[in-house]
């Protein structure tokens, strides 16, 4: 179980550095192409990746330390389906961000970009699906053991 939480609290610190050097990357590609004010995916890829990458994996290292979800299967099961999935809307998110930046359209150069951005939204959404299986699970449990040990003792 410690080993597991620190896995979330690595994870947490690996997405706080990302999100921070993805503020100061777009701050500097902005200078660079001399196109403040242009909005693009690039605005909004540091908040990204601090709030559904390191607030999300501290919320979850504190449910884990109530729940214990690290033991289930289906907590591996969000564990990498969520990463994946951040990782691959997160980089979809830069290509764009980029393209825009360098005057293309990145809905019109191909048809893969929308398709693979929604692909990581889908392994998202599938990640804090078996979040909440998990959760369940654990609360279910805790439940149980908690009506156990209040219910009487009784004498044969």
């Amino acid at each position: 179980m410690v080993r597991s939480m620190k896995r979330l609290l690595d994870t947490a610190l690996v997405y706080m550095v990302l999100g921070l050097a993805s503020g100061l990357f777009y701050r500097e590609y902005v200078k660079a192409t001399d196109s403040l004010g242009t909005h693009t995916q690039l605005n909004t890829l540091h908040t990204h990746l601090l709030v559904l990458g390191m607030i999300m994996f501290l919320l979850v290292l504190a449910l884990d330390a109530i729940f214990s979800l690290s033991g289930r299967r289906s907590f591996d099961v969000f564990y990498w389906t969520y990463n994946i999935g951040l990782v691959v809307t997160v980089a979809l998110m830069i290509v764009r961000g980029i393209l825009t930046l360098d005057g293309q359209d990145p809905a019109s150069t191909t048809a893969a970009i929308p398709g693979i951005a929604g692909l990581g939204h889908m392994l998202l959404t599938a990640g804090l699906i078996a979040l909440f299986v998990a959760l369940r699970g654990a609360v279910s449990e805790k439940q149980a053991r908690r009506a156990e040990a209040q219910a009487p003792a009784t004498t044969v």
